[in-house]
């Protein structure tokens, strides 16, 4: 009696521990040799970005006071240009030298470039001015399991979720595919979604590519979250089956 009721609790463990390839491989429903095309997302700067801004011009001393003046010391790094960067207030404005308060909370990098352009123009200070703009402050945080879960910067302006999750090392073999959670902020509205990364049917949908701060959150599966608990170590498992079995033997007896 005891014999089976051992051999049924190893078996149960062991089935519940078991996964399916239908769980564990991404994008199973890709054909080989298929194609898609790409529509790259265009990110709107939002309030707490950074914006790197540089002007040049055909006769560089005009476009001199528009510019952030780097140290000349040598050391100039992406964390030098966020601390001299242009902060998106929370009206959704940047103080721009000359210029004054602009407004560009929504806007693309590219509409901030062509405005600026018309406006150094419309003011009479560069006729011929060439504006670039970046969001140099981008970051994506993937939470979970993953096999390093953290807060990660991007200088690109198209990143994918894939592309996101490898920064994290990839899931582990515990994480839930069929259920990955992306919570994502836009102008004070925050949107949940749930993506299957068995399925390549979310590809060419709006969250194929992440936003400055999105964030990813991979679920443990069943067996994980058993683990998780009582059933932590072999000798958790050792100490439960031992308990199992003296409370038969005193019913027995």
């Amino acid at each position: 009696m005891i014999k089976k009721l051992f051999v049924l609790l190893i078996a149960s463990l062991f089935i519940q521990s078991c996964a399916s390839k239908k769980d564990i491989l991404y994008y199973q429903n890709i054909k080989s040799d298929s194609q898609d095309n790409i529509s790259y997302l265009t990110n709107k700067v939002q309030v707490n970005d950074i914006l790197f801004i540089k002007v040049s011009a055909l006769i560089a001393e005009s476009a001199e006071p528009f510019n952030i003046q780097m140290s000349q010391s040598g050391n100039i790094n992406i964390e030098s240009y966020k601390i001299q960067g242009y902060l998106v207030s929370q009206k959704g404005t940047i103080t721009f030298p000359l210029l004054g308060d602009i407004n560009v909370a929504g806007k693309s990098t590219e509409e901030i470039q062509d405005m600026l352009e018309k406006m150094l123009s419309d003011n009479g200070y560069i006729k011929d001015a060439t504006v670039s703009v970046r969001i140099i402050n981008s970051k994506v945080t993937v939470l979970g399991e993953v096999k390093s879960p953290g807060t990660y910067s991007f200088d690109e302006q198209n990143i994918s979720l894939n592309q996101a999750i490898g920064y994290a090392g990839d899931l582990t073999i515990n994480g839930v595919r069929k259920d990955v959670l992306l919570i994502r902020e836009i102008n004070g509205t925050r949107t949940y979604v749930r993506l299957d990364l068995t399925s390549s049917e979310w590809f060419n949908g709006p969250y194929y590519y992440v936003k400055q701060n999105d964030v990813i959150i991979v679920n443990p599966n069943g067996p994980k979250v058993l683990t998780a608990g009582y059933l932590n170590n072999i000798g958790s498992i050792v100490g439960i089956l031992s308990f199992f079995i003296t409370v038969v033997l005193l019913i027995k007896k």
